[in-house]
């Protein structure tokens, strides 16, 4: 079973997250941020892993902290549930239309984590949320996890439809790229024989 739980705590968050790799899409999440939630019930939901995370932070100040650190401890919890990667198919690319909004992901499981990001909005907030904060999850999940993680949206109007065009692509294209590919017979999928460096 690819599973894994990672807690971490600072002075200004406390954060948990378990998930199953191989799991059915199912969520249990809070984070104090209904929308940024949202989101990550739509990732796991759509990635078809199953996903719990806890988090507590320091929401009085701002909400950055928090999403970083949400991202950073499920990044971690992916990245240990990989293990050496072995079998998978290490690629993954998905475009996500929703009304006038289509965004694409591509990701390559290399263990070589780098984040492009083409998303600009025309609104500062979505619900209390600030629009700028998805690149810090983004960037923070794809770093810990090992990623290389395209993100961009084509083209679109509605700031609620890009942003969740964006993870909805992502959690696709990370489906399919860590799948295990019964042709691959267990092996890195990489001429080096070992992924990284």
């Amino acid at each position: 079973m690819r599973a894994a739980t990672v807690e971490r705590k600072t002075r200004e968050t406390e954060i948990f997250a378990a998930i199953e790799l191989d799991g059915s899409g199912d969520y249990d999440i809070d984070t104090g941020i209904g929308f940024f939630d949202h989101m990550l019930e739509a990732f796991a939901k759509h990635a078809m892993l199953d996903l719990k995370v806890r988090a507590e932070g320091d929401l009085h100040i701002d909400m950055h902290h928090t999403v970083e650190d949400t991202g950073i401890v499920m990044g971690q919890a992916v990245a240990k549930a990989l293990g050496d990667c072995a079998g998978i198919r290490r690629f993954g690319a998905a475009y996500i239309p929703m009304d006038e909004t289509l965004s694409r992901a591509a990701i390559d499981i290399s263990k070589r984590p780098y984040l492009v990001w083409k998303v600009a909005f025309s609104r500062p907030k979505v619900g209390d949320m600030d629009t700028e904060l998805f690149k810090e999850w983004f960037h923070a999940f794809a770093m810990n996890a090992g990623l290389c993680l395209h993100v961009e949206n084509l083209y679109g109007e509605n700031t609620h439809h890009i942003i969740e065009s964006c993870f909805k692509a992502t959690a696709r294209a990370f489906r399919e790229a860590l799948e295990l590919d019964p042709r691959a017979g267990g092996g890195a999928p990489s001429t080096k024989g070992v992924l990284g460096g």
